[in-house]
């Protein structure tokens, strides 16, 4: 039984619809109320009733591809097809038709279609765009809708602005396309010939030219072999001659056009000019002794068959070649190490080549031997130069750039050491020492002096400390700079040697200007850097030191036992330093006092000082003091608020909390300190 059309017995078709808009179907077309909108929809877009819409554009099936628009998804994506239409011959007096081939584009963004005709030589037609890129509307009565993509099929007519065209094949794309759209294509038909094209092709075929012209295709060979050079080295001797010598030359043979190319390598001081080539780049003949004159080599001749004065002269190409001239030109396959060459009369000799050339010749002909032609005698020695020796003007380095240069420079100094163990920050780069005099004299060996090494510029500089009531005045000892190794001669033609880095170490005497000085110290950058850098300074280096105390015997280590057991008693593992040096002195494998000192550096262990906590609370009460702060107070009362058990302790981290919150003025590293 139906339900009453009661509010919830019915159901709302308007249920789900977002579209509710109006379509225009009345306008003024001049003045006059006319109903123009036949072919609009309804509200929403809902067909009116009985009404029918044609599709404008090409349906495509739904779910198949992305839902991108057409102009998004088909984007440069073009259908071809291939067609034919037959006009009418009414100029010509033996053609009563022709037939015109066409391309058909349909462009699938737009449904747009584009008609362009092949160019065909000699048909007097002009070809091009027959009709620009549009939308073609379908012939009448269907006038007014256009051409989409199911309109569109092999062995079939269509009707583009009143002409017909047969359309006869597609490309594969197309094909491709309309099949996975399902549509089912024709087969393919054949285009007739046209007359007129058949007519030309019969006409050239029949033509046979006076004057055939022979092409000689070398594109292949440019195209494969452009900038591949083969390189020789080759010799002319020419020492037979007047005033002759030999000749040092370089073959380049161009593999693109087989031509050949000549250089002559003139060696310093040989007495002659460097010319711009030997040979010029061309074709190089095989027996000819003498270059040709211009125009005697040619490929084809003439013959005179008349000459008038009156009615002028005649020629007729010489099919037959009988004056033709050409000579045999040398190829990449005569070329080889150890050959010869005939360079228009001079005898040239391949001697070697190089590796590119190798790999041509091994891959293409399967030569395996290239072995060098050695042409040239031992070198003779150069004449040795000999320095002469120093003059005593300037320094040594100066004296011998003189003698190198006409016009002397200064001596280059090494610009990467300077950059690398300059000063940087903490880094100093400078070894200190402190010294004094080897010397009998009682005041001068009671003077301390500071040794610096910079290791920069491999100078060296002495300071003296000054002392109270000595008698002495200390300062500057000596000047910074570069100091020479005793026992060395002044006026010589070696050059002196000078103090290095590793000439320096604890316990080493140095004579600096004839004044002796023994190290006894180094400060503690010194001591860490020759450490950090052992493998430059063996004095420092553990290893080393190491490998000279496996050389001691057994019965010196039983010694070196029972020395150790009396040095320790209470047998901590550790004895004073004092003992240890003396042990390592007594030993036979002779170490210096500083090898003695980084082998104590390396096992010692290092004494922690226990923190002064009336010193920090004293500094602390100073802070605060002149800070002027005022709140103790009431720290004290979130003290006692924090401890809620009466215990008179707290936590280090409720204390830091409290301190931070109450806004004291200490140092963070002072504070942690305290609370530690």
């Amino acid at each position: 039984m139906a339900l009453p059309f009661l509010p919830g017995n019915s159901r709302d078709r308007q249920l789900g619809k977002d579209r509710f808009h109006k379509s225009q179907h009345f306008d003024y077309s001049n003045g006059v109320a006319l109903l123009v909108g036949t072919e609009k929809p309804g509200i929403g877009g809902e067909l009116l009733l009985g009404q029918e819409i044609k599709p404008k554009f090409s349906v495509y099936p739904k779910g198949e591809g992305s839902d991108l628009p057409a102009w998004v998804a088909f984007d440069k994506q073009v259908l071809c097809f291939e067609a034919f239409c037959q006009e009418a011959e009414t100029q010509a007096r033996d053609e009563k038709y022709r037939i015109r081939k066409f391309k058909i584009f349909f462009f699938l963004e737009d449904d747009t279609m584009q008609v362009v005709e092949p160019e065909n030589k000699n048909s007097g037609i002009p070809h091009g765009t027959l009709i620009r890129r549009q939308r073609v509307p379908l012939p009448p009565p269907d006038d007014d809708q256009f051409y989409n993509i199911f309109h569109l099929n092999l062995n079939q007519q269509m009707v583009l602005h009143a002409r017909t065209f047969t359309v006869t094949n597609c490309d594969s794309f197309t094909r491709n396309f309309l099949t996975k759209l399902g549509v089912i294509l024709n087969n393919p038909a054949t285009a007739p010939d046209d007359p007129h094209s058949c007519l030309l092709d019969k006409i050239e075929k029949s033509m046979t030219p006076l004057r055939p012209y022979e092409r000689r295709d070398t594109l292949k060979q440019f195209l494969d072999h452009d900038r591949e050079v083969l390189r020789f080295s080759c010799f002319w001797d020419d020492s037979e001659s007047v005033f002759g010598d030999p000749h040092q030359l370089i073959l380049h043979y161009y593999l693109s056009d087989d031509t050949v190319e000549i250089l002559e390598t003139i060696t310093p001081n040989s007495g002659r000019d460097n010319p711009a080539k030997f040979l010029h780049r061309s074709k190089l003949p095989r027996h000819s002794a003498m270059m040709k004159q211009p125009g005697q080599m040619t490929d084809r001749t003439v013959l005179n068959v008349f000459d008038s004065n009156n009615q002028g002269k005649r020629y007729l190409l010489d099919s037959l070649k009988t004056g033709a001239l050409q000579d045999d030109c040398y190829v990449d396959s005569d070329l080889r190490v150890g050959g010869e060459v005939n360079v228009w009369g001079r005898r040239v000799i391949i001697t070697d080549c190089d590796d590119f050339t190798k790999e041509h010749y091994r891959s293409k002909y399967g030569i395996e031997e290239f072995t060098p032609l050695q042409y040239k005698g031992p070198v003779a020695p150069k004449p040795p130069r000999p320095v002469p020796p120093y003059n005593g003007f300037g320094s040594e380095e100066d004296s011998l750039s003189s003698c190198q240069r006409l016009l002397p420079k200064p001596p280059q100094k090494d610009f990467r050491k300077f950059m690398d163990k300059d000063r940087c920050g903490l880094e100093s780069n400078i070894l200190n020492f402190r010294a004094k005099t080897v010397t009998s004299d009682p005041v001068d060996r009671e003077r301390v002096f500071v040794i610096s090494f910079y290791l920069s510029d491999d100078s060296i500089s002495v300071f003296e400390r000054a002392q109270k009531n000595s008698g002495v005045l200390g300062g500057k000892f000596l000047e910074r700079g570069r100091v020479k190794k005793p026992g060395q001669q002044l006026f010589k033609s070696q050059p002196s040697e000078y103090f290095t880095p590793q000439d320096l170490y604890v316990g080493a005497t140095l004579v600096l200007n004839e004044k002796p000085f023994k190290l006894l110290d180094a400060d503690e950058y010194t001591l860490n850097y020759m450490e950090k850098h052992a493998e430059e300074f063996p004095k420092a280096n553990v290893g080393n030191i190491l490998s000279k105390l496996r050389s001691i015997g057994e019965e010196k280590r039983s010694e070196i036992r029972k020395f150790l057991a009396l040095s320790d008693p209470s047998k901590t593992g550790f004895i004073p330093y004092e003992s240890f040096r003396v042990l390592m002195s007594g030993l036979d494998c002779v170490l210096s006092d500083h090898e003695v000192l980084v082998l104590a550096r390396c096992f010692s262990q290092s004494e922690q000082q226990e923190a002064d906590v009336g010193l920090m609370l004293a500094v602390a009460q100073d802070i605060l003091r002149k800070k002027q702060f005022e709140d103790l107070p009431h720290m004290a009362r979130n003290f006692l608020h924090c401890d809620w058990h009466k215990t008179g302790r707290l936590s280090s981290k409720e204390v830091r909390s409290i301190c931070k919150a109450s806004h004291l003025p200490l140092p963070e590293s002072l504070l942690t300190a305290l609370l530690s």
